[in-house]
């Protein structure tokens, strides 16, 4: 089984390309979408973090926004959020790869925003990067819901530059040109992949 692992800056649309590669049948994990169930009422990080973080958890759930107003700008206590929130999502991760080993699957993607940032690419056969211009980059960030320059500007911070993933990666997607062109590529990679297999 070849373990693909899929990352971008913000607002460079790695979701996209993973919504993308899930419509053409390759099993895809998504880090976020795991951090989001951890945080649900019943989820695993819930008792943790109401430990870890007074008055963040309502009606059984973590709100996301009050968890940020204590972590934001706070690297010591982002340190804090992370070492109960990562080691979770790496046994969901694990899990998610033993049953696709059973079942013997080929290709399987990891969706990890800080792949690079957080050591993951080690884990991994190869690395997609999604890339677009700097000036779309900031104009989809800026239109995201609660985005601020300030807060984009510190997100920013925490994440490699986007030319030194384009060089540590094995495949660049481009996904400045609209979301045709974007599948486009993605059908091409997964084409070139099976070719080489074969």
């Amino acid at each position: 089984m070849r373990i693909l692992g899929l990352t971008g800056s913000i607002a460079m649309g790695k979701s996209t390309a993973a919504r993308m590669l899930r419509r053409l049948k390759v099993p895809v994990h998504d880090a976020d979408d795991c951090v989001h169930r951890l945080f649900v009422a019943g989820g695993r990080a819930v008792g943790p973090i109401s430990k870890a973080f007074p008055g963040v958890v309502e009606n059984g759930a973590v709100d996301r926004s009050r968890l940020g107003a204590q972590v934001f700008g706070k690297p010591d206590e982002l340190k804090r959020l992370e070492s109960i929130v990562h080691p979770l999502v790496r046994d969901e991760r694990d899990r998610f790869l033993a049953a696709h080993r059973r079942r013997g699957t080929r290709l399987v993607v990891l969706d990890v925003p800080l792949l690079f940032e957080s050591g993951g690419h080690r884990g991994c056969d190869e690395i997609m990067v999604v890339s677009a211009p700097g000036f779309l980059q900031r104009r989809r960030a800026l239109a995201r819901p609660d985005m601020t320059p300030g807060k984009l500007a510190s997100i920013l911070a925490r994440q490699m530059p986007d030319h030194r993933k384009r060089r540590l990666a094995d495949v660049v997607i481009s996904a400045g040109l609209g979301f045709a062109d974007t599948q486009r590529r993605l059908v091409r990679y997964l084409k070139r992949r099976r070719q080489n297999k074969a």
